[in-house]
């Protein structure tokens, strides 16, 4: 059957239960260009399959699969809940509120209560002691410099309106994202084991865990090592090489969803002032590839890290761990002990006549 879209989930659904079901993306089942028909298709995909040339596509199993949907889900919340966050601060742009340039965060509390001021005053009755009062103190800003970004505000009906709906809309999606995520919690609570596991590691919460299960489920057999999963999540480079010249060996677009929480969790981890495992790791590799580059090796090393994990159900401890956090680890260490001392300083070159011992008297 040819897929298109998702007519061929209902399909598999009803099927995997019978039968032995082989999902493959067409690329790797093409057949020569200039000899296509639909039987001819059917018969070289049949004639593939009989010689164990199909490689199928990983579908997790069913439980996974509506954790999947959920998660997935999520990062469309999370996206649309940008969106509009982009319209808000357009607004803010055309009204001359110039918040967003002051504060760090448009939409902290200090901003959100001015906003909501604003929107039921105008430029000539707000009064600057209630402006004060609004701000918070964890504001990083000034409060004369507030005050002096939206002097001369212009709030048209038109931009007060799109306003109230985008800031509804706003908090709606908040209030789904939250249902959201207690719902993936509710799913992942059989694994739970395994999402303890994967959040020990530094830059990944439980929501981030949970996350990173619903995509690579919990069966790490059906990759063929660490390697495969890193490329079936677009994390390693290409290989692209031809008469001795390499060409481009950028990453590949798979991992849509994967591959970018990966990254956000390698910015995290690399921040992290407890386990500065992965920064050190980062900043070796920044200072010959540059950040980017840096930044995806990292999130390489972490589902590295994930695959063993949980294949192993064993805690994060990286066999370089004491050699990378130990500056003198791999130095010769000596016994104190007048023999050896003396031996080894001669072996380095030290002339022992000139040194004494003290009396521990």
């Amino acid at each position: 059957m040819e897929s298109t879209g998702k007519y061929w989930i209902p399909i598999f659904n009803y099927l995997e239960q019978d039968m032995d079901i082989c999902l493959t993306h067409p690329k790797y089942v093409k057949s020569i260009k200039g000899k296509k028909t639909d039987k001819k298709d059917s018969k070289w995909i049949a004639d593939l399959y009989k010689f164990d040339l199909v490689r199928c596509s990983f579908i997790p199993p069913k439980d996974f699969r509506g954790l999947r949907e959920l998660a997935r889900y999520r990062f469309k919340l999370v996206c649309m809940k940008s969106s509009e966050k982009n319209r808000i601060q357009n607004c803010m742009t055309i009204s001359n509120i110039g918040i967003a340039s002051i504060l760090s965060d448009p939409f902290c509390k200090t901003a959100t209560e001015i906003m909501t001021y604003l929107l039921s005053n105008t430029s000539e009755t707000i009064d600057d002691k209630a402006v004060r009062k609004l701000i918070k103190k964890k504001a990083n800003a000034k409060s004369d410099e507030i005050i002096e970004a939206i002097k001369g505000y212009n709030i048209e009906t038109d931009q007060a309106k799109k306003l109230e709906l985008a800031r509804a809309h706003l908090d709606y999606l908040d209030d789904m994202i939250t249902q959201t995520e207690v719902e993936l919690y509710v799913h992942i609570k059989p694994y739970y084991e395994y999402v303890e596991l994967i959040s020990a590691l530094p830059g990944i919460t439980e929501l981030s865990a949970t996350i990173v299960l619903a995509e690579i489920g919990v069966r790490m057999d059906i990759f063929d090592n660490a390697k495969h999963l890193c490329s079936w999540c677009g994390l390693s480079p290409a290989n692209n090489e031809s008469a001795g010249k390499k060409k481009s060996v950028r990453i590949a677009k798979a991992g849509a969803y994967l591959k970018p929480l990966m990254v956000q969790c390698a910015l995290a981890a690399i921040k992290s002032k407890k386990q500065p495992y992965f920064a050190i790791k980062y900043g070796r590799i920044r200072k010959r590839r540059g950040h980017k580059k840096a930044i995806i090796a990292i999130a390489r090393m972490m589902m590295v890290c994930i695959y063993h994990m949980v294949s192993e159900k064993q805690p994060f401890n990286p066999t370089d761990y004491e050699e990378l956090m130990d500056p003198l680890y791999n130095q010769p260490k000596v016994t104190l002990n007048d023999t050896t001392v003396f031996a080894y300083l001669k072996s380095q070159g030290y002339d022992t006549s000139l040194l004494f011992k003290c009396n521990d008297n």
